[in-house]
Order: C-alpha cells, then structure tokens, then sequence
C-alpha cells in the first residue's frame, strides 16, 4: 500500500493512495498551498526529480522514468492547484509535453479561486522554436510562447495566437519581466516544470519563491544533468515540509528572499 507519511514539521500520516486516493490528493494539495493572498508579481513554484547521486534525468535521459506513483500524484496536486505551468521549448520536446487538462479533483477548489478548469501552459524559448507535435496549443486554456524580440514573432503569432506571445528580452529571455506579465494576466500561480536550464535561469534572476523536489530511490552515474544548469545563484532555502513514501522523499523548500511586489 502506498501510505505518505509527514516526516516535518511534524510527523503525521498524510493518506494513503492506494485505498484512499482522492483524500490523499487534496491532503496534498492542503499541504502545497500557494500563499494567499498570491503576491502581485506572482509565485514560482519549480516542481523537480533526482536521483539519489544528483541526475535530474534516468537511464533514458527523461525525468519521466524516475516518476512513481507518489511523484506523479504530487505532480498532479501541483498541476491541480497552479494558474499556470511554465516550461522550457527543450523538455516540451524532450518530455512529449501535452496541454494541460482539466482534473475533476481539483474542480471545487479551482472554481472557488475563480481559477480555470486546468491550468495554462507558457513555453519559454529564446529563439522561438516550439515544437506542435502533440497538440500543446490545442488545449482549453490558453497556451502562451515567452520569447525574445529576435524570435520570428509573425510565426509564433500565427501558431499561438497574437495575444498569446510574450517578448521578453531582445537576445535572452528575462524571465523577471515574462513572470510579471503572466501574473499580470492573472497567472500568479506559476509552477514550473523545467527543464534544468530554465530553472538555472529563473534561480540566477531571483523569480524561484519555492522548490518541490522529489528524490528518487535510484542511482544513475553517466553524466545526467543536475535539477539546475547555469549561472552561480547562491540561493539558500529553509524546508517546509518534508514527505516519505515508498522509498521516495518528496521535499518542500521555500526560498529565502524578500519579493519586490
């Protein structure tokens, strides 16, 4: 049976998904909780997985493959609870990523927030390549490129809509102003999804509020990316909880900085 177990603040049974799965999920989501009110400038969630020796990535070179039914259960009440999911061009094609749907589980509480039936999907890249094979701009809520100004903007308007490009930067993308202008739309609850260059960037920029890491009972060696790629950060976190399941942890860390609302 996969029982979760709340190891801090305190120790407590969460639920348990194999007899319990639906409770167990919205006491997940109680436990993952954006903060209310949502800061104006919006909240970054960065939802990752490693192995025990640091690779954000299994044998197959995915993060998909270090997956389980806890970490995928998480990923749901994560999705379930966020406006937004934000996700490099590159783990799109790299993950097979599909729009977004709509869980009945999280229907009520999404409807008391006034929130969407699922969340919307943002796809950052910098030159403007977003891959369409399975349908990302098809969903019922809207997906939005986050580009930069050397992107081939007629193109991605045409693919995504004319409202649904955002450039942000003239040769990198500035996640600081692509976040402000996504939470200016309404989309403050920001989950991002990676990959490990995104990440880098979004740490290295000051617009990563928490990290939810799942660490998976395996160890890879080969040369597997870290759960974060590029400039030094020096980001320090506190945890805010911390969960054990099946051999897997999943952690809550909240960054330690003070938002420029």
């Amino acid at each position: 049976m996969t029982v979760l177990q709340l190891l801090l603040p305190g120790r407590a049974e969460v639920g348990n998904l194999t007899t319990d799965p639906e409770p167990t999920l919205q006491a997940l989501a109680d436990l993952y909780a954006y903060p209310e009110p949502v800061p104006s400038r919006g909240w970054v969630r960065a939802n990752m997985v490693s192995t025990l020796d640091g690779s954000a990535t299994g044998p197959d070179g995915v993060s998909g493959a270090l997956g389980g039914a806890v970490d995928k259960a998480t990923f749901k009440a994560l999705r379930g609870l966020s406006d937004l999911v934000l996700v490099g061009a590159g783990t799109v094609r790299a993950e097979g990523y599909h729009a977004p749907s709509a869980d009945p589980v999280f229907a009520d509480r999404r409807r008391a927030r006034g929130q969407r039936p699922a969340p919307a999907l943002a796809v950052v890249t910098r030159g403007g390549h977003v891959p369409n094979e399975n349908g990302i701009f098809d969903g019922s809520s809207p997906t939005y490129v986050v580009t930069t100004a050397q992107a081939d903007l007629a193109k991605l308007r045409d693919l995504a809509g004319k409202d649904q490009v955002i450039v942000a930067g003239d040769e990198d993308v500035d996640l600081d102003d692509a976040i402000r202008a996504l939470a200016g739309r309404g989309f403050r609850r920001l989950l991002l999804e990676g990959g490990p260059t995104l990440l880098g960037q979004a740490l290295a920029q000051g617009r990563v509020d928490e990290l939810c890491l799942t660490w998976a009972p395996m160890l890879v060696g080969g040369t597997g990316p870290r759960i974060a790629i590029g400039p030094e950060s020096g980001v320090t976190a506190r945890p805010a909880h911390l969960i054990a399941a099946e051999d897997v942890l999943l952690g809550r860390w909240l960054v330690q900085h003070i938002p420029n609302d």
